[in-house]
């Protein structure tokens, strides 16, 4: 036997039993999905370290497609749990077909090579060495190694990393049967998108829900619910309960230590209660008021720098109890949770900050024409009225009042003889006037960011038959939050006391409002104003 075979051997023999290490680890009678995921990024570890590499992925095959799905990454992009590859696609996916080993030198000049997977794990990929995990004539995963730590790969590491496999195989093999292995590929898939949905979301409602729907769907609950942290009162609130009790339990609050989620709140640790009857801890009140009856419970805090933000409850396994694996489970998600919700929070503070920033600037911009005071803050109420009449969705809305608050900046740069005349305007102080929102368009165009509001800004004196100004742009292919903005400020315009005459009344503003309809402005947007009207019935800031 040769020296080389001879160190193959005992590597081989110290990886064999660094791998039993690691099954200890593995509780005798759980085979669940959260741990086996544990096992296998321990093993991936291994595996690396073995081949002195910087980053590996671990894949399994899924027997009912044969497409290979992301079971463990190191070094990279975790998101990818759970991602499933295109059959035959990519390096693992044409070693999964063909079970030969794969040696990539130079990953960007390799035609097999997906780069648009491996951007994403936000490193440069050089070299690239992928073996099969056969386990009889199947195969059953896929092994990849990353960038070599000195040097690259070469043909040695190729036959270490398959000798290795051979008892990846095996292990593989005893972990997981054919029965668990899709239950561990459905929940690794659940994991990764509500990982992609919790990282890309900072809408707070949505994540908030997107992720108590995956929970509940991952721990196979009835139901599920998230209670946030009112500070000053020291009470838990339902921000969201799945189920059709959520508006009632909504009006529910809890204090510190009031039942089972205020216990957790108080004492900051999770809990499985899985018969509440026998606990008395538990609220019913809740239950008597929703009608709902709660068999068992599962309920954790979601932590943020040390202080409780949150209770994390689901409820009613459907079948058997909750076990620890899944209380594991669920407080490794409530971490997920606490992140997406302090940088949703984060977000929403630097929202308020802008909009202050912004209404600041509106009011200055304002002062300068002393005759249309709080001009601008009915402008917003009335475009956020019928925004709210036609159903416009959330993040449309935030730009049409953003749009609404800017829509007359560009008055900045017109002269005081126009801007503050205290007579009608001669024709050509007019068209110094038809300037601002060519001039508004521009000074926030310098900031990429509020892009999306400037086509408000810069239409919201067209026409929609097409004659208005600065472009002359007309139906559909106007802005709709031009059309909005031109309603509410037209009306405005209208109903306000100007020095040369008296504002008119809400009933013959909206009259005209109507006999423009089609010609300035747009007919479903004019029909909205005035149900919202009429719907609020609201007092015209200027009767």
């Amino acid at each position: 036997m040769s020296a080389q075979a001879i160190k193959t051997s005992a590597q081989e023999r110290n990886f064999l039993k660094k791998l039993l290490d690691i099954y200890e680890l593995l509780p005798q009678q759980s085979t669940g999905a959260a741990i086996i995921g544990r096992i296998y990024s321990e093993l991936l570890s291994l595996i690396i370290k073995e081949l002195t590499c910087k980053a590996g992925s671990l894949f399994i095959i899924d027997s009912e497609d044969g497409s290979p799905v992301f079971i463990a990454v190191k070094g990279g992009d975790e998101s990818l749990l759970g991602k499933k590859l295109e059959k035959g696609k990519g390096i693992v996916g044409k070693v999964a077909i063909t079970g030969k080993n794969y040696l990539s030198k130079d990953a960007s000049k390799d035609p097999a090579w997906m780069g648009e997977v491996s951007s994403n794990k936000g490193f440069s990929t050089s070299d690239i060495l992928a073996c099969p995990i056969n386990y009889g004539d199947r195969i059953i995963g896929v092994v990849e190694v990353l960038n070599k730590k000195a040097g690259m790969f070469n043909r040695q590491d190729m036959r270490t990393l398959s000798g290795l496999s051979r008892h990846i195989a095996v292990f593989m093999k005893h972990l997981i049967d054919e029965s668990e292995q899709k239950k561990f590929i459905d929940m690794q898939a659940k994991l990764y998108e509500l990982s992609k949905m919790l990282n890309s979301n900072l809408d707070t409602r949505a994540v908030v829900r997107g992720a108590m729907e995956a929970i509940v769907s991952l721990v196979k609950a009835e139901v599920g619910s998230l209670l946030l942290v009112d500070k000053e009162k020291k009470e838990l609130f339902f921000e969201v309960a799945l189920g059709d009790s959520e508006k009632t339990l909504k009006e529910i609050r809890l204090k510190f230590g009031q039942g089972i989620a205020g216990w957790v709140a108080q004492q900051k640790q999770p809990i499985v209660v899985n018969d509440t009857a026998q606990d008395e801890r538990f609220y019913k009140k809740a239950d008597e008021k929703t009608g709902f009856v709660t068999k068992n419970i599962l309920c954790v805090p979601v932590m943020s720098s040390g202080e409780v933000v949150g209770v994390m409850q689901a409820l009613n396994k459907k079948e058997g109890l909750f076990t620890k694996q899944d209380l594991k489970l669920l407080t490794s998600l409530s971490d997920q949770v606490a992140i997406a919700l302090e940088n949703a929070s984060l977000h929403e503070e630097l929202k308020r900050t802008f909009v202050e920033v912004v209404e600041s600037l509106a009011e200055a911009i304002e002062k300068r024409d002393p005759y249309t005071g709080g001009h601008t803050k009915r402008v917003v109420k009335y475009s956020l009225m019928i925004a709210d009449e036609i159903h416009l969705e959330a993040e449309e809305k935030d730009r049409l009042k953003m749009g609404a608050l800017l829509h007359d900046v560009g008055k900045i740069g017109i002269d005081d003889s126009v801007l503050r005349k205290p007579a009608k305007l001669d024709e050509t102080e007019f068209e110094k006037m038809k300037a601002h929102p060519s001039i508004g368009a521009d000074i926030l165009g310098k900031i990429p960011q509020i892009k999306n509001i400037i086509p408000g800004i810069l239409h919201h004196h067209e026409w929609y038959n097409g004659k208005g100004y600065p472009d002359g742009l007309s139906g559909d292919g106007l802005p709709r939050i031009a059309r909005i903005i031109s309603i509410a400020d037209t009306y405005d315009a209208m109903t306000t006391d100007r020095p040369y005459r008296k504002g008119l009344t809400h009933e013959v503003a909206i009259a005209e409002l109507k006999r423009f309809s089609g010609t300035q402005f747009d007919p479903q947007f004019v029909g909205a104003f005035i149900r919202a009207f009429e719907k609020q019935k609201l007092v015209p800031a200027h009767p």
